[in-house]
């Protein structure tokens, strides 16, 4: 299950921007597919940021 949800984080991180990218890009152009582009990957990276916190956390206590 491990597996799964990492390969599901990493993932995250090429599809969040493509899709940021496309649909700024339809709505706004070049700026906003640039725009798109960002949050994508700062929501894609925050996802990935919480699990691997908690990782280390747990990881410390014992």
């Amino acid at each position: 299950m491990s597996a799964v949800m990492l390969a599901i984080g990493c993932l995250l991180l090429i599809i969040l921007p493509l899709l940021g990218l496309a649909g700024g890009g339809m709505v706004a152009g070049l700026n906003g597919a640039t725009w798109g582009a960002v949050i994508g990957f700062v929501i894609a990276a925050a996802i990935c940021f919480v699990p691997g916190y908690a990782l280390i956390k747990a990881s410390r206590r014992r």
